[in-house]
């Protein structure tokens, strides 16, 4: 059995580079008001292969061979930035990524406010 792992190995790395993005699992960066936001992900990869061979008495030449790979792909939030200030607004593990979206009001307003309570002060 000729297998070509060198081959293999092409294609699974093919495979991660055109889907493990942020563009196919979440979505491209978007601008909310004077807010640029980009998601974030975590990928993890696990990769495994074996094989053999050998002389059987009674039944001749035996081989075999396996294979076998993983990938898990999880949203993990946003990175946020408003002028010279970026933050990093977390997608609870418990929620989900509907949590960063529920807060995301939320923190648009802190950034508000801050700004606001900013230009007082230098006024």
């Amino acid at each position: 059995m000729d297998v070509k792992f060198d081959e293999l190995l092409e294609k699974i790395t093919s495979f991660i580079q055109t889907e493990a993005k942020t563009e196919t699992v979440i979505g491209n960066p978007f601008k909310l008001g004077d807010f640029e936001c980009v998601p974030v992900i975590r990928v993890g990869i696990g990769f495994g292969s074996g094989g053999g061979g050998g002389d059987a008495p009674k039944t001749g030449k035996g081989e075999g061979a396996g294979a076998g790979a993983g990938m898990g792909i999880e949203p993990i939030g946003f990175l946020v930035t408003k002028g010279d200030e970026i933050s990093f607004l977390s997608a609870s593990k418990s929620k989900g990524l509907s949590a960063a979206f529920e807060r995301v009001p939320d923190f648009l307003e802190k950034f508000l406010d801050k700004g606001k309570s900013k230009e007082k002060t230098s006024a």
